[in-house]
Parts: C-alpha cells; sequence; structure tokens
C-alpha cells in the first residue's frame, strides 16, 4: 500500500471558544493511553487547560473535520532564562496516521516555540511507540534519556 499524504490539512491553534474541536479526540488519546472513556472529564481538563493559560493546543483540520492535536505545557529554564515547551501529547486519528499529519502538527510546535524565543521542545514516547520514535529522530529530535516506559527527546530551538 503506497502512502498518500494529505494536502488538504490545515493547522490551527486552539482557545477555549473552540476546545470541543478536540476533546473528543482527546479522549480516544486517553484510550490509547489505556485509561478509560470520558468525554466530559476530557472537556473539564481540556477546558481547564486553555481557561487558565497553562497549555497551547494546535488541531489539524481536514476541512471541518479536526483529525490530530498536540497539546504543550510550558518548561522554565533559570539558566537559559527561556520559555521552552513540552510536546506532551500528540494524537492522530486512526485513519489519517502515516500522511504526514503528525509531522505538520510537530512543525506548527517547533514555529510556535521559535517564535516565543524557546531554546528547546521535549517530548517523551514509549519505548515501544517505534513509529512515533522513527518520525521524532527524522525530524531531529535526539535522545536524550529514557527508562524502562519512556524516551524522552529534545530538539534544540533558536540555539
Amino acid at each position: 500500500m503506497t502512502e498518500q499524504i494529505v494536502s488538504n490539512i490545515t493547522i490551527k491553534q486552539i482557545g477555549l471558544t473552540e476546545a470541543d474541536l478536540m476533546v473528543g479526540l482527546f479522549n480516544q488519546y486517553r484510550i490509547f493511553y489505556k485509561q478509560f472513556s470520558d468525554i466530559g472529564m476530557a472537556k473539564a481538563f481540556i477546558e481547564a487547560r486553555l481557561a487558565n493559560n497553562e497549555s497551547i493546543i494546535f488541531v489539524a483540520m481536514s476541512g471541518d473535520e479536526p483529525v490530530g492535536f498536540t497539546q504543550l505545557y510550558p518548561k522554565y529554564s533559570s539558566a537559559k532564562l527561556s520559555k521552552n515547551w513540552i510536546l506532551n501529547d500528540l494524537f492522530v486519528a486512526m485513519a489519517y496516521r502515516k500522511q504526514g499529519v503528525a509531522k505538520k502538527l510537530i512543525d506548527a510546535a517547533m514555529d510556535f516555540a521559535k517564535k516565543q524565543g524557546s531554546t528547546f521542545l521535549q517530548l517523551e514516547t514509549g519505548v515501544d511507540n517505534y513509529p512515533a520514535q522513527s518520525l521524532y529522530e527524522a525530524i531531529g529530535f535526539e535522545k536524550q534519556d529514557n527508562d524502562e516506559e519512556f524516551i524522552l527527546y529534545k530538539i534544540a530551538i533558536n540555539s
């Protein structure tokens, strides 16, 4: 099967009024990580992050349909006097995987971090999530550390 790249995907940063765009995807993300399904709790969690300016969320859209998202949390460096970002959540709906959507979301996160004057973007993934590891390494993320469950990756921004 040939990998098809979806060209009509747009990435948009959402605010509180658009939280509903990604609640269903966020619930699927949680299920992927073996958490119970609860749309109400997922919605409350996302709305709280956005209302309190605690995260930045980008949603991948195929027309009017949300097909993926990434959520960033701030991380501060006293030594470098910078606000950096943890790419904490990344999820693409099954029907849109291996079509370049995850890369577009990561590119949006990196562009955002660069505009913020950040020195790095970091993320973690499961030690058994080989497709994600391949993507991160192809983009230029470097392994920093790992334990039995997760691998920490980092990429320099504005260095």
